[in-house]
C-alpha cells in the first residue's frame, strides 16, 4: 500500500514554525483563516454554487499541493469545503502553509459564495 502521508522521505532542517509575530501579520493576510482550536494550524471554510465549483476548487488546490509536496487536510460535502494547513515535519505551522493559504485565497477569489 502506497504511503499516503505529506511528509517526505528525509526531514528538511530548514522547516521551521513560524515565530509569534510572523503568525500575527499572516493572520492579517489572511481574511477568514483563523487558528484551529488545540492545535498549531490554521483553517478556514469555504463554500460554492454546487460540488462541480467546489471539486474544481479542490483539484486546483491538489495539483499545487502536489508541486509543493505539502497537503493539506480538507473535508468536503456538496459545496462546503474545510481546509486545515500544518506542517506535519514542525509539528506546526511554517511558511509553507502559508504560501499555500495565499494561493487557496487566490484560487478561491471570486468563485466562493456568502
Amino acid at each position: 500500500m502506497p504511503d499516503r502521508t505529506c511528509e517526505p522521505k528525509e526531514v528538511h532542517p530548514m522547516i521551521t514554525k513560524l515565530t509569534a509575530e510572523e503568525r500575527k501579520s499572516t493572520l492579517a493576510e489572511l481574511p477568514g483563516w483563523e487558528p484551529t482550536v488545540g492545535r498549531d494550524a490554521l483553517h478556514k471554510s469555504f463554500k460554492f454554487e454546487d460540488f462541480n465549483a467546489a471539486f474544481g476548487f479542490m483539484t486546483r488546490i491538489a495539483i499545487k499541493a502536489q508541486e509543493l509536496n505539502h497537503h493539506p487536510e480538507w473535508f468536503n460535502v456538496y459545496n462546503q469545503v474545510e481546509i486545515t494547513l500544518s506542517t506535519h515535519e514542525a509539528s506546526g505551522l511554517t511558511q509553507r502553509d502559508i504560501e499555500l493559504a495565499r494561493f487557496i485565497e487566490k484560487v478561491s477569489a471570486g468563485a466562493t459564495r456568502s
